[in-house]
């Protein structure tokens, strides 16, 4: 079996899906490079004197070099802390301006971009991820910081050049960062909608999963009574098998209702299936055309737990699905279900080639919190030699139901 890139699937990070994923809050080298551009502004005007050909120097170079700090520790900040901290930069710089108003004289100039760039970068960090009542206030204090900054010492014609270029900075900061946020909440309401929606499939799986072993158990029921004037000695393992049966569709039905019930989590979209559903899903992928596809069994999959065996086929359609979309080229596809003591691991690969497509989807990211509410986990990407694979391991202790 080939290696698979693992993707990390938590609070904090996305899946590893071709053309499906969660964004991060921010991409490590989107960041790194702002901190590299910073650290270079703050050298360019070191070359250009302005920390040491000028008066208070220093001063001007002690508040340039915090803001820097300050956004490249950004990310350890909460959405309070962040315009908390935004806030005081501006502060501190709004001092700064007073103080060089103050000390400096008329023909002196308090130039300089490394500071306005730090506290632009703030003021977008501040608008796309700051809590609201707090943003508010930071917000202000940072435009004022920014745009006050040339005219401090003497307001010229230049200078007020350079403030209305640092207001329309400012401007396309917050209008970036706002927009940002936006996203956000967009994407929370289309994710908000996608549960609401599958939460309802799942209420009519669990009403056609309770008919399904409660039909069962009544037919054993009857045979048992037709039994108990013929074979007596029958009747015990009957009803061992009814208890039997009723124990498990308890266990299983309280863990569905459970998973219903689940406020965080996101309920799959996914029909009551079992290992013969499995088969049929692959034998009309191959009847559709275009690339094979094998399924393969290794153990016993008769007395599999149903939310085990749905999230299963739920696994394998959505796959497929993938193979359909986004596999260029494919030829084959090779379907496996593997039980091996009390989990059950089932690996979908092809051979063909990622196409570029668009990041959003929410395919594999439902895929995952499905898998993760029966204490399972899924692992999707490229596999050595060439395709795409994606697993995923579901134990079946956790479902409730004694694996043989």
């Amino acid at each position: 079996m080939g290696k698979l890139a693992r993707a990390a699937y938590g609070a904090a990070t996305a899946p590893a899906a071709r053309g499906e994923g969660r964004p991060l809050p921010l991409p490590v080298a989107g960041w790194l490079l702002l901190v590299a551009c910073l650290v270079g502004l703050v050298a360019l005007d070191w070359a250009a004197g302005f920390y040491w050909l000028v008066d208070h120097g220093p001063a001007k170079l002690l508040g340039a070099v915090l803001v820097v700090v300050l956004v490249a520790v950004w990310p350890r900040f909460g959405s309070r802390a962040l315009p908390v901290v935004g806030g005081g930069a501006a502060f501190v710089s709004l001092c700064l301006s007073v103080f060089l108003h103050m000390e400096m004289s008329a023909g002196s100039q308090a130039m300089g971009f490394a500071e306005p760039a730090a506290l632009a970068s703030l003021l977008l960090l501040v608008a796309w991820r700051g809590k609201p009542s707090w943003a508010a206030l930071a917000v202000p204090l940072l435009c004022a910081a920014i745009v006050l900054r040339p005219v401090s010492v003497h307001a010229r014609q230049s200078t007020i050049i350079m403030a209305l270029l640092f207001a329309l900075g400012a401007v396309t900061a917050l209008s970036v960062g706002l927009g940002m946020r936006l996203l956000m909440a967009d994407r929370r309401r289309q994710a908000a909608a996608l549960r609401l929606e599958q939460r309802t499939a799942f209420a009519r799986d669990l009403h056609d999963f309770v008919a399904h072993h409660v039909t069962g158990i009544v037919v054993q029921a009857q045979g048992a009574q037709v039994m108990a004037g013929r074979r007596p000695e029958l009747v015990p393992p009957a009803l061992q098998r009814i208890e039997q049966a009723g124990s498990e569709a308890l266990t299983s039905m309280r863990h569905m209702v459970g998973m219903l019930r689940d406020a965080d989590g996101e309920v799959a979209l996914t029909p009551l299936a079992g290992i013969a559903e499995v088969r049929s899903l692959v034998e009309e992928f191959s009847a559709v055309g275009g690339a094979r596809a094998r399924l393969d069994l290794e153990g016993s999959f008769d007395d599999l737990p149903v939310e085990v065996t749905t999230t299963a086929h739920r696994v394998v359609m959505e796959a497929l699905t993938n193979v359909r979309k986004h596999a260029h080229g494919c030829t084959e596809v090779r379907v496996r279900l593997e039980r091996s003591g009390n989990r059950v691991t089932v690996r979908v690969g092809d051979d063909g080639q990622p196409r570029h497509v668009a990041h959003g989807g929410f395919g594999l990211t439902g895929l995952a919190e499905r898998v993760g509410l029966i204490g399972g986990s899924v692992r999707a990407g490229p596999v050595t030699g060439g395709g795409w694979a994606v697993e995923a391991t579901l134990p079946l202790s956790t479902a409730g139901v004694m694996a043989s």
